[in-house]
Formats: structure tokens, sequence, C-alpha cells
């Protein structure tokens, strides 16, 4: 039988990588989805937008910035190129499990998952300028990213997991408030996006469109989820406790609740201080954050056994250290 010839398995015949290597790249996946989130906001918050006004070179005739383009032309390149980083460790993370044997198919497609994620938030960004930073595609080039760090956190958690079938830990009920707690978390992400779209903070010092709702309106109604989110959130500590559910999920809920109340903080001091950038940004990083902490809630509601090193070494190592 003639040899693939698809690279992928080619490279897996000649290396190896180390069992917990996939489980590193995966969470630098998870470190640079979030940069590119915070990047984003690097990006708007300095009205930064446009200092590369073409796509995908930085002006018609150069691809960097020119020194006339001053600092937003900087900054907004400096982002781009964070997108290249992205796309180096996605490529990390897809051969790292393409190569270990035997061949996890879970953890490869989620490897491609985030590269085509990466790839059309990369040409929606494009779109995003062509367009003078229209606020709907703005907040679809958001959504996208979070996309990508739900993806990001879905392949570092299944890289310390086996592939045997998931096995559930808490009743049906539990899990169904653990989802209605996911739906509105993500309603709160979706509102601050909202907010965010028709805020001041345009990402051009230009007139730039804004989403048509009064911005006043729109964040107490990102506020009132804030408060659903949280009493979700507590309701659903008390309901682990009342059924003795693992130590692990209820920290997971504590975890949540911590990054909710210090974003609350945060969300507080930047509307009572008139938006001040620096605490916009640590705001948006907040979101990211809790993001991240409801997921890894949702994960905690089931289990599968953990990739051991033993489980992990590929059968040509193990008849090695046996001495066959």
């Amino acid at each position: 039988m003639p040899k693939s010839l698809n690279p992928l398995a080619l490279l897996a015949d000649r290396w190896q990588p180390p069992y917990k290597w996939v489980e590193r790249v995966a969470l630098a996946t998870v470190v640079m989805a979030v940069l590119i989130v915070v990047g984003g906001g690097a990006v708007r918050l300095t009205d930064s937008g446009l200092g590369c006004p073409t796509w995908p070179t930085c002006t018609a005739q150069s691809l960097t910035p020119t020194k006339a383009m001053g600092i937003h032309g900087v900054i907004e390149f400096t982002n781009r190129m964070i997108t290249d980083v992205l796309c180096v460790v996605v490529g990390a993370a897809i051969l790292t499990a393409r190569s270990r044997t035997p061949w996890r198919r879970s953890l490869t497609r989620l490897g491609w998952g985030q590269f085509w994620l990466v790839m059309g938030n990369a040409v929606l960004g494009g779109i995003v300028v062509l367009t003078g930073l229209n606020p709907y595609l703005v907040g679809s080039h958001d959504v996208l990213a979070f996309a990508l760090l739900t993806v990001a956190l879905l392949m570092w958690q299944r890289a310390r997991e086996s592939d045997a079938p998931a096995r559930d830990l808490v009743p049906r009920p539990v899990r169904q408030l653990t989802w209605v707690l996911a739906a509105a978390t993500c309603a709160l992400v979706l509102a601050g996006l909202v907010t965010t779209g028709a805020g001041p903070h345009a990402g051009d010092a230009r007139h730039v469109h804004r989403i048509p709702v009064n911005w006043r309106e729109i964040t107490q109604l990102h506020v009132d989820f804030v408060y659903i989110v949280v009493g979700l959130t507590v309701a659903l500590w008390f309901v682990l406790r009342a059924i003795g559910a693992p130590a692990l999920m209820r920290r997971r809920v504590v975890e949540l609740f911590a990054v909710l109340m210090s974003q609350g903080v945060v969300g507080y001091v930047q509307y009572f201080t008139h938006l001040p950038v620096g605490v916009v940004e640590v705001h948006m990083l907040g979101a990211c954050l809790v993001w991240i902490a409801m997921v890894r809630v949702v994960l905690a509601m089931r289990e599968r056994p953990e990739v051991t090193a033993a489980a992990a070494v590929p059968p040509q190592e193990s008849a090695v250290a046996a001495g066959v």
C-alpha cells in the first residue's frame, strides 16, 4: 500500500511531540484569542481604526505604515501583526495535535475550526476598514473573536481529556440551569458589544456612523443582564451545594462570581468617570475573563477521563520502554 502523500500525515510519521505539548499549545491559542480582543479594543479606543486606511496593505503603495501616518498607523498595523502571530500559534496547535499518536481527530478539528475563524475574521476585519468602521460589521468582528475564544477553550479542555464518552455529573435540571446561565452570559456580552457600537469610542476621531440607539438606555440593558447573570450564578452555586456536587463545580462557579464582581466594579468606574480609555480597555479584558469563566462552568458539568502520560505514549515508544 502506498503511503499517504498528505503532508500532515508525513509530518506525523517523522515527529512525535510529547503529549503535554498539545495542551500547552492549545493554552497558547487561548491567550492569543484574548490578545486579539484586547488589541482590537486598543485600536478602537485610540481612534486608530483607520490608521491603515486600506486592506490588506496599510496604504495603496505600502504594506507597512508610513511615517506620515503617525502613531495611529503603528497601532493599527501592530494589531494586524497580532493576527499573524495568532495564525502561527493556531498552525502550531494543528500540527502538534495531528502529529500525536494515536491521532485524535477531535483535536485537529478544533484546531482547524480556529483556523477558519481566524481567516474569516481577518477578511471581515478588512471589510470593516474598507467600509469606514461600519458599527454592525465591527460588532460581527467582535462576535467572531469570542467564537474563536470559545473554540480555543474547548481545544484546551479536550487536550487534557481522553476521547471516552462524556459523563454528566449533575442531574438534568441543574444542567438546564447552567445552560440558562450560559445563554444569559451570552446576551450580556452581546449587549456590551451593542453598547460599544452605540457609544462614543468609534475607533476614529472623524465622524463614524454609530448604531442608532440611545447609548444610556442600551447601557442600562447591559447592566440589567449583569444582575440576571449574577443572580443565576448565585442560584447555581446554592443548587450545587444542596445536591453535594463535586468541589470543582462549585469552585468554577465561585470563579465566575468573582470575575463578575470585578467586572462590575470596573464597569461602574468607567461609567461614572465618563469612559476613560484605560478603564474601558480593562473592561474589555474583563469581558474575555467572564466568558472564559462561563465556558469553564459549563465544561465542569461533565467529565471524561484525563489523558495520562502512559495512555498518551505512542505504541512504538511503549515497546522501546518495555525493552521489546
